[in-house]
């Protein structure tokens, strides 16, 4: 088992009293060629369980096992080094540096801790991947936001994770990147890295293998083959 949360909570509360909960006792588990989609209205709580899993967002409650190591058990720095070495996440939004070009942008997160390789060699690869050869020296303001969501995958992928988390991956770009890029997740997870993935877009649920709801913080699991029929 890759990941496995038990009945991890998330309140916000002010004066003591709870104004909301965003999660609400979810539990699941993922295995290393698991690719889940999760499902739920905007505000249901999909981002928040996504940041608690990446290490980003304490959870009121429950736990969250990566590869069997608590992750919320470990101080600051090691939940950074458990990001970094296992995990890759692809925001939403616009997440690329402006001052960078495309291939600083992919090789950032190499350059966090020290590592041995060629980092120059694996981002051109991943950006080649990806689709973008040849963009290595555009900056972001140079690319379509389907280049700079593609520019984003790349750099998730740069420390080989074992878990790949996705908020939204599609959102605002064309139907044929839609497309294409949910073909590179297909084919990521075929390499065995896990994915997870939050998504407003049903249309994309028929790549993966699994698929969670999420409603008002209550996350359930469906019945893939109900959505890959539409």
């Amino acid at each position: 088992m890759l990941l496995q949360c038990v009945q991890v909570t998330r309140q916000y509360r002010q004066k003591g009293k709870v104004l909301c909960t965003a999660v609400k006792d979810a539990s699941f588990d993922i295995y290393k060629d698991d690719f889940i989609s999760i499902i739920g209205r905007s505000g249901s709580g999909k981002s928040t369980l996504l940041n608690m899993i990446a290490g980003l967002l304490c959870p009121t409650a429950g736990t969250i096992l990566i590869e069997g190591n608590d992750v919320w058990a470990s101080d600051e720095r090691k939940i950074a080094l458990l990001r970094n070495f296992k995990l890759g996440y692809i925001p939403q939004g616009t997440s690329l540096l402006g001052n960078l070009t495309a291939i600083d942008n992919v090789r950032l997160p190499y350059f966090l801790y020290k590592r041995k390789g060629d980092g120059v060699k694996r981002a051109k690869e991943l950006l080649e991947r990806v689709g973008l050869k040849g963009y290595e020296n555009r900056y972001p303001s140079e690319l379509s936001g389907g280049e700079m969501k593609r520019v984003a995958i790349a750099r998730a992928l740069m420390n080989d994770p074992v878990l790949l988390l996705a908020d939204e991956p599609t959102a605002d770009i064309d139907e044929e990147t839609t497309g294409s890029i949910m073909e590179l997740f297909a084919e990521i997870c075929s390499d065995r890295t896990a994915i997870l993935m939050a998504t407003h877009e049903l249309e994309n649920i028929k790549y993966g293998k699994r698929v969670l709801k999420m409603s008002s913080g209550v996350l359930t699991e469906e019945e893939i083959e109900i959505y890959k029929k539409r």
